[in-house]
């Protein structure tokens, strides 16, 4: 079960186990939410839940790596590390001076970047340019009140403060005390009212170190990036969300700032916030903060669908680490009638030490060292992929390994699983959600995420139900539309070691 999705039941589950009859609790849940739309096109989600003088929230902007297009990858992802730079109130010691300062950031980049990539860069002029472009960072950085923004939230009593991008949102997330909500609504409205993006080339060499740090120096970094390029042959789905390097040492503050005028719009934003809060006194403060921010119109869905694959693909990297075998099938989007039917495909092959991946390749036949079956590679919003994944153990091959996957994906198309397979999945799931999410963070997360996803928060609790109605019947007829060689997408890391003993 893909994390986000597997969230979104947990809390469910939680709060339908925590208090009983289940029409009664989502009546009650009702009670205590209000939803309100400014006209702007914003959603806010205000949960009241007093069981502590605290508050969190969720901010889910419908936007992420899947709305790039080449040349401009990783830019999403860059809106995360901008997340907390401040506005022209905000971070800075005298902004006037300082927007002068970050033009001729902008000019002396633009005047680096060119020679650098015309057909003939001129060495001296180049390092010239550089020292050009650097100078001016120096000479903007000088207006800059360091962490302010932070600073803010940490004083008036903030935790958690962060923010994340994947391959369809970009969030933002931190709890105050509950008398904080008016500062909240200020912070949180200047973010997409009046951002300045300060530091962006210096944040931009970040997230190239991020990059060569978690995906060109690990094994298992360059195997994901390749195996989504493979899969995938036209959906965005196939980028990487950090981003290509050749896009990251190219776009500007001018691209950030054209992207986020684009799809940072109110229309992209659903906000949910849960705590000690009382309705009425926050949408006052909703509509004079976040009623500031221009209206702008949704972005267009994407035009792109990713086309039926007709032949089994794979790719195989020779590198000087252990082997990792991968193979992954796609199948539809998360709001597809059949969803929870792979959340089920994927518990009974991989949720716990009775899973069939694990008693099979670990326990019984010990090729591996581990298994794992898992939705939602690399998101959720549009047709994706499951995925089944193993590490042999020593002396044993990812051929061995794939054998073992296959004849488990096999008795799924052609045996029904059993009765207590089925139970135990979905009592798994129960428990793990009654254990795991109870809190006001957990809640804001799905309610933001299923208004902006589904169009209703009321798919918290649909999505128990559905859960609940998947039959074995299901589960074979999807293994038997889904796990087609022709479907099929094949990764793996083959020792070197291996493949110069086997020349």
């Amino acid at each position: 079960m893909h994390r986000l999705r597997a969230l979104i039941v947990m809390t469910a589950v939680a709060v339908l186990a925590a208090r009983g009859i289940r029409a009664q609790d989502v009546k009650a849940f009702e009670q205590n939410l209000t939803v309100h739309k400014l006209p702007n096109g914003l959603t806010v989600l205000i949960y009241r839940r007093p069981v502590a003088p605290v508050f969190s929230f969720f901010t889910f902007a419908d936007v992420g790596a899947a709305q790039e297009v080449p040349g401009i990858t990783g830019l999403a992802h860059m809106f995360e590390h901008m997340a907390f730079k401040g506005t022209s109130v905000i971070g800075t010691k005298d902004f006037a001076g300082e927007k002068v300062a970050l033009d001729k950031v902008d000019a002396a980049y633009h005047a680096y970047d060119a020679e650098r990539r015309s057909a003939s860069p001129d060495a001296a002029k180049l390092d010239s340019l550089k020292k050009a472009f650097k100078d001016a960072q120096d000479a903007a950085d000088n207006y800059i009140e360091k962490n302010e923004f932070s600073t803010i939230v940490d004083r008036a009593g903030g935790v958690g403060m962060n923010a994340s991008t994947n391959s369809d949102q970009t969030v933002y997330f931190y709890s105050l005390p509950a008398n904080k909500v008016e500062l909240w609504a200020y912070l949180e409205s200047s973010r997409f009212y009046d951002p300045v993006f300060r530091e962006f080339y210096k944040e931009r060499d970040v997230v190239m170190e991020e990059r060569r740090l978690r995906t060109e120096s690990t094994p298992g970094g360059r195997l994901i990036e390749q195996f989504d390029a493979t899969a995938y042959l036209a959906h965005p789905y196939k980028q990487p969300v950090v981003g290509y390097m050749s896009d990251l040492q190219s776009f500007s503050r001018e691209d950030a700032v054209a992207f986020f005028k684009k799809y940072y719009v109110p229309a992209d934003l659903t906000i949910a916030i849960v705590g000690d809060v009382k309705a009425e006194e926050v949408i006052p403060l909703v509509d004079t903060y976040f009623g500031r921010i221009p209206a702008g119109p949704k972005p267009d869905t994407l035009r792109t669908v990713e086309p039926k694959q007709t032949a089994e693909k794979s790719v195989t990297l020779v590198d000087p680490s252990q082997p990792v075998y991968m193979e992954a099938y796609h199948r539809p989007e998360d709001t597809h009638a059949d969803d929870p039917v792979y959340d089920v495909i994927a518990g009974v092959l991989s949720s716990g030490r009775t899973s069939r991946l694990y008693r099979s390749l670990v326990r019984d036949k010990k090729i591996a060292a581990g298994a794992a079956a898992f939705n939602g590679l690399p998101g959720t919003k549009y047709p994706t992929l499951i995925v089944m994944r193993a590490v042999p153990t020593p002396g044993h091959t990812n051929q061995e390994v794939q054998a073992a996957i296959r004849e488990q994906l096999t008795r799924l198309q052609n045996e029904p699983i059993s009765d207590d397979e089925l139970k135990s999945v979905k009592t798994r799931t129960r428990a793990a959600l009654i254990r795991s999410l109870d809190d006001n963070e957990g809640i804001a997360q799905q309610l933001a995420f299923c208004q902006a996803r589904y169009g209703d928060w009321h798919e918290m609790f649909k999505s128990v139900d559905k859960l609940d109605k998947v039959t074995k019947e299901d589960v074979m007829r999807v293994a038997k539309a889904t796990f087609v060689p022709t479907n099929r997408t094949v990764g793996m890391i083959e020792s070197a070691d291996a493949a110069m003993a086997a020349k």
